[in-house]
């Protein structure tokens, strides 16, 4: 099931896998969802208030199989989601795996990391959202 969810996603151009994060979002309670991601976004694909009233801001990564999500990736949107978007939660959700460096720098700056296997169980319900603990 989860291979097949991802495959999904995998299938999708990086503006319609941003809709379907955000999609996500509002099946799982999020309110004022909006898709910001394109040109000029700062790092913000997907920004929302989480059930429990805080404000969440998500990047899409939307690479294939054999691409990482490397530790540039994480530091930009890094510079930005606090600071620029005002996130309570900054996430970042990706059809792919994230290096350790990534990892670890999202580790220190409290980052949340959903990999390809977390996007999956999140899809289908089997595991949490973003937003929860």
């Amino acid at each position: 099931m989860q291979s097949t969810e991802v495959a999904r996603y995998h299938a999708m151009n990086p503006r319609d896998f941003e809709h379907a994060i955000a999609f996500l979002c509002e099946r799982d309670g999020c309110s004022g969802v909006q898709v910001v991601g394109g040109a000029g976004d700062l790092g913000a694909d997907v920004v929302a208030t989480a059930p429990d009233g805080q404000r969440i801001v998500i990047q899409c990564k939307r690479y294939g199989p054999t691409t990482k999500v490397g530790s540039p990736d994480l530091q930009r949107f890094g510079g930005t989601c606090y600071s620029v978007h005002g996130a309570q939660i900054a996430a970042v959700v990706t059809t792919s795996v994230f290096t350790r460096p990534a990892a670890e720098y999202a580790g220190h700056h409290g980052i949340r990391l959903f990999d390809e296997s977390a996007l999956a169980a999140w899809a289908t319900r089997t595991g949490p959202a973003p937003w929860m603990p």
